[in-house]
């Protein structure tokens, strides 16, 4: 039996892991202990700083539940998030670009009608979202279903909130022209969570931890692409710094001022709102 070294053990350990019964997962862990074991000869990574990664993994872990996807936001600070989509949403220049999913999405929002509003009286700005969802081709899509969450104007997501009930975030159908409207209020930039592993680490440096206002929309459609999404109000602050690199010119929307008269879902407001207008235009699958 031959010794292992610091010369052999890369080898030995990928050999170990290419006997993975299935070739996909053969190649991906023979490559991670390759790059692993790369990384660190390149740093000499020392033995107490091995630990303080352990450690920091852990306590991603453990911070971790239902609500709150610790190591989906370390991704996305990373940058890994938006590169994997990047690699795996090479759409078509006319299709709507998709972003990271985040760490603040819940599924089973409720389904609300055409114009509903999901704030459900809080606090903030009224905010109109409309505009169509149609394919490349210019054909609307009706029953499209716009999954759409937000945080609010104090920049707090459900999830990080002690609420039982859904709070900014609903379901809404395309009508059979491929229109929408989704009512609900401007939210604010915010920094993401800096209570955790993620926002201790990111405390060392200095990265802007914050986000620009944005709304997500994930829209999962039957014979298209599936498409997760954010809107960008025009003129946020921190678009050129978003912590998670989630930004793109092509999903920077203006929130136009509008005063107290007819809204787009039909009905009238007493104060000032903002309309924001936006078509989505998904790719067909395959």
């Amino acid at each position: 039996m031959d010794a292992v070294t610091a010369d052999t053990i890369t080898d030995a350990a990928t050999a170990r892991w290419g006997t993975a019964h299935d070739p996909r997962t053969g190649e991906v862990l023979t490559a991670l202990v390759r790059h692993l074991h790369d990384f660190a000869r390149e740093v000499r990574l020392t033995e107490a700083e091995w630990m303080a990664a352990i450690r920091w993994l852990t306590a991603t872990g453990q911070i971790s539940d239902e609500k709150r996807e610790e190591f989906i936001l370390a991704s996305d600070v990373l940058g890994l998030s938006m590169l994997v989509v990047q690699m795996n949403h090479e759409l078509d220049p006319a299709a709507t670009p998709a972003t990271v999913l985040g760490p603040f999405h819940i599924d089973g929002s409720p389904e609300l009608g055409f114009g509903e509003d999901m704030s459900q009286g809080l606090p903030g700005a009224p905010l109109y979202l409309t505009g169509t969802v149609r394919g490349l081709d210019g054909t609307p899509v009706g029953g499209a279903v716009l999954d759409v969450w937000q945080a609010d104007e104090d920049g707090a997501y459900e999830a990080q909130l002690p609420v039982d009930e859904a709070r900014l975030r609903a379901k809404y159908a395309t009508r059979a022209d491929g229109t929408y409207c989704v009512r609900t209020i401007a939210p604010r930039g915010y920094a993401i969570p800096m209570d955790g592993p993620v926002g201790e680490l990111i405390s060392r440096t200095d990265i802007s931890h914050h986000r620009p206002a944005h709304v997500h929309v994930l829209l999962d459609v039957p014979g298209f692409h599936p498409l997760i999404t954010h809107l960008f109000q025009e003129g946020a602050q921190y678009l050129d710094s978003d912590v998670v690199f989630g930004t793109k010119p092509e999903l920077v929307v203006a929130f136009e001022p509008r005063e107290p008269g007819p809204t787009p879902d039909g009905g009238t407001s007493d104060v000032p709102w903002l309309e924001a207008r936006y078509d989505f235009v998904l790719q067909a699958a395959g």
